[in-house]
């Protein structure tokens, strides 16, 4: 069989992602935060992008209908100017009037006016440099500063030492007797138990330096830790033959130390959270705000579409045309970003009606299909529109995937929110006697019976999880 090559034309229907579109759909899930400067950056590189200036609304002046307004106003000015020049400017200004005393004013004053507001602000210590300031204050040997350094180099974001004795001891070119002389004293810096490698060696250190010398404290310390975390006194109580009683003393010594040393340190700071938009009862509606503040309301120059009409130069004129559908589909891309926002809260409000007058644990059975086909869009359209977006309810702040969740069947036949479920185990929880907790099959059991929710106790031991909550043998406190 010959081959041969053949000219064929083919219709077919296919999607593409043009930039436009790709712009548009990664609007839909920055955060409002991420989108100021996503905008922001948009109208630094387009000319034809500007903000809308609002002119500051001032009152007209408003003529009185006395007519001898304009004589009284006439008279004012007079005096005042007649004022001006009699007052005693020497007197009321004082010790200021001195050449000198305003010249060191000047000179005071002037260098905080031509600071930025970031230079102002102290900068957080950080944990190495709390510890290189106490090294050069100490009585180290430069061979000692050389060694410490490298220690500090070594820690963990909570303090911990992540390298050995012997690979600090090759790096700096020192014996390991001379490094652990140089960490022994460097774990007593404050914050003491800095650099230790275990939590043991942590605490037995903070022990020593605070005058602690009880050799039970100390031997429960050193090899019973993991008892005192499951809970196990009886056990210890009968070891050292002493009683309960004695367990809690020793647990609330320990519990003043901190096995975290580092982490008053941490760099990390808060992330705060801005909301996209803000639901408020009014009667018997509830009214949705979305929260626009900081957002550049956008134009086009004026001064650049008037110099593209006046245009003659084809590359000018078509660079101007470029940027000019550039920004209109930015304007049009933010306005449907924040319509498919207000479409999305505004059914969930619908669906989650229950939640916004009651609280988490009326939280209903919810996913993304439900308000996808309510709104008439795609699933994916609403699962990125409710990406890192947060709404302020009359109950808290919440994420806009906090609304969707699982359902769990109830006795009736109806179901319930798996949020819900957990809200009410949160409860449970909470109420319990410290002395003897609720168990997760005690949860289970209660959730059954008076709020007929149909759940099985490793459903609750996995809720219990996800909300960081401890089992009920280590929430047990010491009778």
């Amino acid at each position: 069989m010959a081959l041969e090559l053949r000219q064929q034309l083919k219709l077919s229907q296919q999607l593409v992602m043009t930039p436009q579109l790709q712009q548009a759909i990664k609007l839909l899930q920055l955060s409002r935060l991420e989108l100021v400067e996503t905008v922001q950056q948009e109208m630094l590189e387009n000319p034809l992008l500007e903000e809308v200036q609002v002119d500051d609304e001032r009152p007209e002046p408003t003529i009185a209908e006395d007519s001898h307004a304009p004589d009284a106003t006439q008279e004012e000015g007079a005096m005042q100017r007649e004022l001006m020049k009699t007052a005693e400017w020497d007197d009321y200004i004082g010790d200021f009037a001195s050449t000198s005393r305003q010249a060191t004013v000047r000179e005071y004053e002037a260098p905080e006016e031509g600071m930025s507001f970031e230079a102002r602000l102290a900068s957080k210590t950080s944990l190495e440099g709390h510890l290189s300031w106490q090294i050069n204050l100490s009585p180290f040997t430069e061979r000692q500063r050389v060694i410490a350094d490298d220690i500090v180099g070594n820690l963990d974001s909570v303090g911990y030492l992540q390298s050995t004795v012997e690979e600090i001891a090759a790096t700096t070119g020192a014996t390991p007797e001379e490094v652990e002389v140089v960490l022994h004293a460097l774990q007593r810096f404050d914050p003491v138990g800095i650099a230790a490698r275990t939590p043991q060696e942590c605490l037995l250190t903070q022990l020593e330096v605070y005058g602690y010398t009880d050799p039970v404290l100390l031997e429960i310390v050193r090899e019973h830790l993991e008892d005192l975390e499951k809970k196990r006194y009886k056990p210890l109580a009968k070891k050292f033959r002493i009683t309960l009683e004695d367990i809690k003393e020793y647990l609330d010594i320990i519990q003043t130390l901190d096995p975290l040393p580092g982490s008053h340190f941490s760099s990390s700071d808060p992330v705060y959270v801005s909301p996209d938009a803000y639901v408020y009862k009014y009667g018997e509606d509830f009214i949705i705000v979305l929260n626009e503040d900081g957002l550049p309301k956008l134009q086009l120059s004026p001064y650049y579409m008037e110099d593209m009409s006046r245009s003659s130069g084809s590359k000018d004129k078509d660079y101007l045309q470029d940027k000019m559908r550039s920004a209109q589909w930015l304007m049009k891309s933010l306005y449907q970003r924040q319509r498919t926002l207000f479409k999305v809260l505004e059914s969930i409000v619908k669906f989650q009606r229950d939640f916004f007058e009651d609280g988490v644990t009326k939280l209903k059975p919810l996913i993304l299909k439900d308000v996808a086909d309510d709104i008439g869009m795609h699933e994916s359209t609403v699962s990125r529109i409710t990406t890192s977006k947060y709404v302020a309810t009359p109950h808290g702040i919440y994420e806009l995937k906090f609304f969707f969740n699982s359902a769990l069947e109830l006795d009736d036949g109806t179901s319930v929110g798996s949020e819900s479920v957990k809200a009410l185990i949160k409860q449970l929880i909470s109420g319990e006697d410290p002395k003897k907790p609720v168990s997760d099959e005690q949860i289970a059991d209660t959730l059954k019976q008076k709020l007929q929710v149909n759940i099985a106790r490793r459903t609750v031991a996995k809720y219990r999880m996800a909300m960081g909550i401890d089992s009920s043998s280590k929430r047990k406190e010491v009778l």
